[in-house]
């Protein structure tokens, strides 16, 4: 237990430092290249034509699932456990890299600052480009507003995704119950779609991150909440637990308008509403009420939101584990 917490800070503290440099191999690309490969296996190239049907398709999404996971839980199990047999120090240092790599908050917020400096310099083209690396909807057609709005929800709802719901499956299960999550959560961004291609594939891979991240998400709005009266006199926490309220299932998921409205009604913003995907557009509900214009400053002050949001909760599970430490 001593090393799972140490190893749980000093993953916090390297991941709050790095980010995720490009030139450094990452497991969660190892993950995407092998959940492409097999998809082109059971399901074939975009460019075939169908000759399947639902229940088929929806059988192979289900033998995507279980390979994935299952190979997943495997690697991380051997390396960890390895490492720990051959000596604790090295376990913990192990573990701490696997901590690192789980989460994602300096990441989220490098990415999202490079559309807030193309938007500063008047670039719309420039901060277009740099939006669509992190959103999964057509971003030719925005305007600055609808950029920045595509950023803010991005780090709003990638708060839980990418930050609090890995940290607390890893606080939990250390490195093999954290890279399970993130393999869930990456197969659910790459094949978890209803269009014609993904429908039937994606629904086991869609269905389980809906399970897998119900309580996190809503332990993440409820930190946001939190973090908003620590943040200072930009953020509402008052508006944000009363938009949170009444509009954190105006989604079609039920767990992704949970932080972002507590998100909108921290900064008094409108979010959400229709957008399109793949040439298609797709009505969604607005969340929260527009008190006043979306602003690229909106973009800082929702990242701030972020890194107050993950020390509380990473605070919060090293005081928990500590007590189990103590009380065993």
């Amino acid at each position: 237990m001593i090393y799972h917490i140490a190893s749980m800070l000093a993953g916090f503290l390297m991941d709050l430092l790095l980010g995720d440099p490009y030139w450094l191999p990452h497991p969660i690309r190892l993950i995407g290249n092998s959940i492409s490969f097999l998809e082109k296996r059971l399901l074939g190239s975009k460019t075939e034509e169908k000759h399947t049907t639902p229940e088929q398709e929806q059988r192979r999404g289900m033998l995507l699932v279980l390979a994935v996971l299952s190979s997943t839980v495997f690697v991380t199990a051997v390396l960890l456990l390895g490492a720990y047999r051959l000596h604790p120090y090295l376990g913990a240092v192990i573990e701490s890299i696997m901590t690192y790599q789980i989460l994602a908050t300096k990441c989220l917020k490098v990415e999202s600052m490079k559309v807030y400096q193309e938007l500063k310099k008047g670039d719309i083209a420039a901060s277009r480009k740099a939006v669509s690396m992190i959103v999964g909807r057509d971003t030719e057609c925005l305007d600055e507003t609808g950029v920045a709005k595509a950023a803010i929800e991005t780090v709003a709802e990638n708060t839980s995704d990418g930050v609090i719901a890995p940290m607390i499956f890893t606080a939990i299960g250390g490195p093999i119950l954290g890279f399970f999550y993130k393999a869930v959560n990456t197969m659910d961004s790459m094949v978890g779609y209803k269009n014609d291609r993904y429908l039937y594939f994606g629904r086991t891979a869609a269905k389980l991150d809906d399970i897998v991240n119900y309580i996190p998400a809503r332990i993440s709005a409820l930190l946001m909440v939190v973090s908003c009266f620590l943040c200072g006199k930009e953020f509402d926490g008052k508006r944000a637990w009363y938009i949170f309220k009444r509009d954190r299932y105006r989604h079609a998921s039920p767990n992704s308008a949970q932080t972002e409205a507590v998100c909108a009604g921290a900064l008094g913003i409108r979010l959400a509403g229709n957008a399109s995907y793949f040439g298609k557009i797709v009505e969604k509900p607005y969340i929260g009420d527009a008190e006043r214009a979306v602003e690229t400053e909106d973009i800082k002050r929702t990242n701030r939101l972020l890194y107050a949001t993950a020390i509380l909760c990473e605070a919060i599970c090293l005081s928990v584990l500590w007590i189990i430490l103590l009380i065993s």
